[in-house]
């Protein structure tokens, strides 16, 4: 398996932990004000662009879905109303995010839909051929080693099936990136700080986003990996990129 930058990208620079130990570790510590920040930093656009990105999938019309770092659940509930997909399965490493995730789940009466493990996105505990579509919102640059992730994601996906990962990228624009750098390196940690009381998780954000083989670098990984049809598009001047490639038929 090919080690990109990303791979090395940790929250914590002094612990004994590996990455995927740091961030669930990370996640944990966050899990309480992890949706307050994301609707307060990105202004409620995150919304939108898991909207546009679910959308993706519609032309397939997936009968069950594996939601990989589902966090507290936003996908997942999303994909259920947007979608009417009856059956969802969401895995993450943070029981934090996945005990908050079952709360939302639950006061929406959404238990018979959706449920909620803790999983790996490295070991993905299905068989193949198990799912028409799997989503990643903002997980991927948090695999320990992204060429594994996306692997196993080909693996249980049935033939035909979809991925779609929703991704933060850099702008392109000059004018754009002045302002989005000023807002990554200052503005996010001091906020994340201020709310949650972990600086480190956003400057961690930053670093991951800037280490990320973004773009075109992503979609021939995926092929390079076995996944076909793939492409990109992004959002928001390029604040966010939506990813899809489908399994072989």
């Amino acid at each position: 398996m090919a080690n990109f930058d990303h791979d090395n990208v940790v929250p914590y620079k002094d612990s004994a932990l590996d990455k995927k130990g740091q961030v669930a570790e990370m996640f944990n510590d966050i899990s309480g004000k992890y949706d307050l920040l994301n609707r307060l930093l990105s202004g409620g656009i995150d919304l939108h662009w898991r909207k546009k990105a679910l959308s993706h999938l519609k032309s397939i019309k997936p009968q069950n879905l594996l939601d990989v770092a589902t966090g507290t659940a936003d996908v997942a509930i999303m994909a259920h109303k947007q979608l009417k997909i009856p059956s969802i399965i969401g895995i993450d490493i943070s029981d934090g995010m996945l005990d908050l995730g079952r709360k939302k789940i639950k006061s929406l009466g959404f238990e018979n839909n959706i449920t909620l493990h803790n999983g790996d996105s490295e070991a993905i505990k299905h068989p193949d051929n198990s799912f028409d579509a799997v989503t990643v919102a903002f997980g991927v640059r948090n695999f320990q080693q992204l060429e594994k992730g996306l692997s196993e994601i080909l693996r249980v996906l049935k033939p035909g099936g979809k991925l779609m990962v929703l991704e933060f990228s850099r702008p392109k624009n000059a004018l754009v990136k002045k302002v989005y750098d000023l807002y990554m390196k200052v503005i996010t940690p001091k906020v994340g700080h201020l709310v949650s009381n972990n600086r480190e998780a956003y400057a961690y954000l930053d670093e991951s986003i800037r280490k990320f083989p973004e773009g075109q670098r992503f979609t021939d990984l995926m092929n390079q990996i076995g996944f076909h049809e793939t492409y990109y598009k992004p959002l928001s001047f390029g604040i966010c990129t939506i990813y899809c490639g489908s399994k072989k038929a």
